[in-house]
Order: structure tokens, then sequence, then C-alpha cells
């Protein structure tokens, strides 16, 4: 990033009483135009957190239709034990389950090509259950997308982060990594 710049990345985690709202967020392009379409999406998700994970794009994509528009990953965790998403542009999404043995088998976060507000894809939510030791891991194009090929998924998500973003970190890019842990009833 360019000193005097802000950052174009963003992310939204809301605990709400019906579950928790997730989202990571990549302004187009780079500086302060990119941080403010991120801020306005940020904004608008927090400011209609317990509409649908569709809703919520499409709000967002209202609301961008006069900046550069934005790429983002959207979550919602129920008390269930369900991940429900909505992925539009490049913001990667790999789920990690663990199974009670110690070994794990991934899943991506299923993205649709597009920029909320300007050229939105057709949406549709995806769900998938979750179980207590799953972790979720979000990172934004500044990640090289190979980080998840050598991960260990028991570390502590903070620990997750930081290795992530010290291998993988392209440094032409504005980064983030959002990791998030499923604890069962916690989550």
């Amino acid at each position: 990033m360019m000193a005097g710049t802000e950052s174009g990345d963003s992310h939204v985690v809301r605990q709400l009483p019906e579950g928790a709202l997730v989202a990571v967020i990549d302004g187009v392009g780079h500086g302060n135009e990119a941080a403010d379409a991120a801020r306005i999406a940020g904004d608008t998700l927090t400011s209609s957190p317990h509409e649908d994970t569709v809703s919520l794009v499409w709000r967002c994509h209202e609301a961008l239709k006069d900046t550069r528009g934005v790429v983002m990953t959207l979550l919602f965790f129920s008390p269930g034990g369900a991940m429900t998403w909505v992925g539009v542009g490049n913001v990667e999404g790999v789920i990690f389950h663990c199974d009670p043995s110690g070994r794990t088998r991934t899943n991506h976060v299923v993205q649709r090509g597009g920029v909320i507000g300007h050229r939105l894809p057709p949406l549709r939510a995806e769900s998938l259950p979750l179980l207590p030791h799953d972790t979720v891991i979000l990172a934004t194009d500044g990640i090289r997308p190979e980080f998840s090929d050598q991960l260990v998924p028991g570390h502590e998500p903070q620990a997750i982060a930081d290795q992530i973003l010290a291998r993988y970190r392209k440094g032409t890019d504005d980064a983030l990594v959002l990791v998030v842990r499923c604890l069962g009833d916690q989550s």
C-alpha cells in the first residue's frame, strides 16, 4: 500500500441473535476509492444484518452503483451448525472439515464472476453443514491462491492468518485474511 492511501480490503464480523454474519470485501482497484467502496459495502451489511445473504448482496449492489464496486464473499453461520454463503468475484474461501480422527478434508466456496455495484451475476446462496473445529478461511486477491495447500488448520485462527499473510502475500496488492473457527453452538 502506498503512503497516504487506505487499504481497499475490509471485513465485517457481526454476532447476531440468530447467528453470525461474516464478510470479506475487496474494493476494485487500490487506494482511497477502493477503500470508499469497501466501506460503503461494510456499512450496508451492518445496517441490515438480519436479511438473507442474497438480499444483502443486492442491497450492496444498489448502494455501490456510483463507486468502483467490490468483490465479496458473504457468510452467515447459524447456531445449528450450518454456513450459508454467496461469493461474487475473487475472494477465495476454503473450508477445512476436521473429523474426530484428525483427518481433514476441504471444500472451496463457490464464487461467481462479477463486480457488486456494476455487473452482478445470478445469485444463489449455498449452504453447508459445519461441525465443531471446522475452520473457514477467506482471503482477498492480495494473497496467492495456493495458500491452502500446505495449511495446518488445527492452529489458532490468528496464527493461521499470520502464517498466510507472511508466506503468501503478493506484495503488489492490498491483502486481507480472515479465519473463522466453528465452536458448535458458540460460533
